[in-house]
């Protein structure tokens, strides 16, 4: 039976003092668990303030996790997360003793591990997003995030939220952090060459109707970018979004591991301060055509390098202090770059894989 609008407004309002009232603790429910630490219930009258905290995986920035928690006023942290991992810590849930005791002080950090997509309309779990200062996005399969998630009253909750709040994710929860994401929803990962061979195979799962962040409108991210040599499948991304919608003028920022780029309200990107990696930023610059089942072929590439000092304007996309900048070109599926630029991309940590 289907509850009338009012009456379902009653149940959510019910809901979230209850939530306010009752003194917080752990729980498994058959959709999700909860774990918490601190006080929700305990008001935060600090400001709040937008910005995006971006985390390429394989390990823990601590400046740009302190950016989340100072954006958040030092309020309630809530951690999001659809798989179960060895972060799991059984006495504090994920992340919450770090958001508390190394990254905050923060009034308080929940985590809720989604187990299924009707724990996306549970009023206790919609109260906790609304109540939220900051949210940060765990990692795991971005796939389940999109299952979970899409069309339901969470996508609103976090869609309402980053209008003024900050949000954070590491690996898969960078990758659906742009508005343009790759979902996994094929139940693989795409590799480079398969990518370069043919943007239109199967597994180039593409969403573009997710999540809303400020100026991401136009970006999809990749995560993990160096390591697991991600450059080829992200300029893949890049052309087929373009191809599909030639007015999208998407580009594609890649994050290595143990990485993180922030930005603020100004829409300026920067690596955030003990960074082990770059960030990596693809802009093609004419106009890209593409045949199904053909190896990609595309000019005038621009590939840049993000270091701690580099600032990257998002609104008018100009880089200030690059690390590296070069024009790459692309033939039948083969990425070759000139002598000077693998000079220029050569540093400590390894460039992406031309594969």
């Amino acid at each position: 039976m289907h509850l009338p609008i009012r009456t379902a407004g009653c149940v959510w309002m019910l809901a979230t003092a209850a939530y306010a009232a009752e003194a917080p603790h752990d729980y498994r429910d058959g959709n999700f668990d909860y774990f918490v630490s601190g006080d929700p219930a305990r008001a935060n009258t600090a400001h709040t303030e937008f910005g995006l905290a971006l985390m390429g995986g394989g390990g823990e920035v601590d400046s740009a996790f302190r950016f989340l928690v100072a954006r958040a006023g030092h309020g309630h942290i809530v951690i999001l997360r659809a798989s179960a991992d060895a972060e799991f810590d059984p006495d504090g849930g994920y992340y919450n003793p770090d958001f508390r005791e190394k990254w905050g002080p923060v009034l308080s950090a929940e985590t809720i591990v989604f187990h299924h997509r009707e724990a996306s309309s549970d009023p206790r779990v919609l109260a906790i997003l609304r109540n939220a200062d900051g949210i940060f996005l765990g990692g795991g399969d971005q796939a389940n995030y999109i299952r979970y998630w899409k069309g339901t009253p969470v996508q609103d909750a976090l869609n309402a939220h980053v209008r003024n709040k900050p949000i954070g994710g590491s690996s898969a929860g960078l990758a659906i952090l742009g508005h343009y994401s790759y979902t996994a929803l094929d139940g693989g990962s795409m590799e480079s060459k398969r990518a370069l061979a043919d943007p239109f195979n199967s597994g180039m799962t593409l969403e573009n109707d997710f999540l809303h962040c400020r100026w991401l409108e136009a970006v999809i991210t990749d995560t993990h970018f160096s390591t697991r040599s991600r450059l080829g499948r992200l300029i893949s991304f890049v052309a087929r979004i373009n191809d599909d919608d030639p007015k999208a003028n998407v580009i594609g920022l890649g994050v290595d591991e143990k990485t993180a780029v922030l930005i603020g309200s100004d829409g300026i990107a920067r690596v955030a301060p003990g960074s082990a990696g770059s960030a990596w930023v693809v802009r093609p610059q004419g106009e890209v055509g593409l045949t199904q089942g053909q190896p990609l072929s595309i000019d005038d590439l621009h590939l840049t390098r993000l270091d701690t000092d580099s600032r990257f304007d998002l609104g008018k996309r100009s880089v200030r202090h690059a690390g590296a900048e070069v024009v790459l070109t692309i033939r039948n599926g083969e990425l070759a770059r000139p002598s000077i630029a693998s000079k220029m991309l050569k540093r400590d940590s390894a460039p992406p894989d031309e594969s």
